[in-house]
């Protein structure tokens, strides 16, 4: 931890004296050159002079701790975040966390998921040093009907993130991906415990992949043609931890407003919901259904209208956009 804080400390740049750092970490002088050598070591430039002590003069692009409390500093959440190296899934660390009673607000990111998982069961790609792997854990004593506007809340405010962190503009496909010149760029599964005895939410975790630095022949053949990078979008490198600072801090302000005021998300998600006014097929146990999106409800289903005319609201399955992901 004293690498991650002696990092952070230098963010805020300038010259910090070694004396300075190890009197507000509360460590000894030799620790802080220990971390300041690990620092070096992981490829970051540090520029020392005498009598004015050490200055941070570039950074790899490396998800850490310390990068990402120095963007977040003063923020509620900002000392519940765990970086690592490489978990199966953040949602699963999370979900664990949350069982060992972590807090609402309590933040997994990792460089890697070596087995990161999508929606009904599907893989999702999550190579290293390539993408921001990000899950929260929420809590809300309600029942779980109360919630069934998450995903879409918390989309729209991935979405946010991405255009704070980035300048890029993206589209919402229903229900749950972010799309890019018709690719997709980012998706989210959300989770939650439901307690026995009461029925109430225990805790709920959206989990998010956003892929930052993938060129084309890093994606599976597979999804090649469906998915893209940030990197791609933008012809340049992203700042992922500038990306999970951003997430954290949107993320936040929606958990505020999930119970009281999720309108403004909604309305945003409807905004830029690619979806809406597009034919579409249901793809749902019973068979396939196919009409127009004409909007997206208050609790984040899908109204449709098909061919005969009914109006069906989706809230569970597969929903196939034409001209998208190759539905033609």
């Amino acid at each position: 931890m004293t690498k991650d804080s002696v990092l952070a400390l230098l963010r805020q740049g300038g010259y910090v004296s070694g004396e300075k750092m190890s009197q507000t970490l509360g460590v000894s002088r030799a620790a802080v050159w220990k971390a300041i050598d690990r620092l070096r070591g992981e490829g970051y430039t540090i520029d020392s002079a005498t009598n004015r002590g050490y200055r941070l003069v570039s950074w790899p692009d490396t998800l850490s701790a310390g990068g990402m409390l120095a963007l977040l500093q003063g923020h509620p959440w900002a000392e519940q975040v765990t970086v690592l190296d490489a978990v199966d899934s953040t949602n699963n660390a999370a979900k664990a966390a949350a069982a060992a009673g972590a807090p609402h607000g309590a933040v997994i990111v990792s460089d890697c998921q070596t087995a990161g998982r999508g929606r009904r069961g599907r893989s999702f790609s999550s190579p290293k040093g390539m993408g921001v792997y990000l899950s929260v854990v929420l809590r809300y004593d309600v029942q779980p009907q109360a919630l069934l506007h998450l995903t879409a809340v918390i989309a729209e405010a991935t979405r946010r993130a991405i255009l704070a962190a980035t300048g890029l503009q993206t589209e919402i496909k229903w229900t749950n991906d972010l799309v890019l010149g018709g690719r997709k760029v980012c998706g989210i599964l959300t989770e939650l415990s439901v307690e026995a005895e009461t029925g109430l939410t225990g805790y709920v975790i959206p989990g998010t992949g956003v892929n930052c630095g993938q060129k084309p022949e890093d994606f599976p053949p597979e999804i090649r043609d469906m998915a893209i990078s940030l990197e791609q979008a933008l012809g340049g490198p992203v700042n992922r931890c500038r990306l999970a600072a951003a997430m954290v801090e949107q993320y936040a302000l929606a958990a505020a407003d999930m119970l009281t005021n999720p309108q403004p998300w909604l309305s945003g998600y409807r905004r830029h919901c690619l979806t809406l006014g597009r034919d579409v097929q249901i793809l749902a146990a019973d068979g396939v259904r196919q009409g127009r999106a004409e909007d997206v409800d208050d609790q984040g289903g899908l109204v449709v209208r098909l061919l005969d005319g009914t109006v069906e609201t989706v809230r569970a399955g597969e929903v196939s956009v034409r001209g998208l992901y190759g539905y033609i």
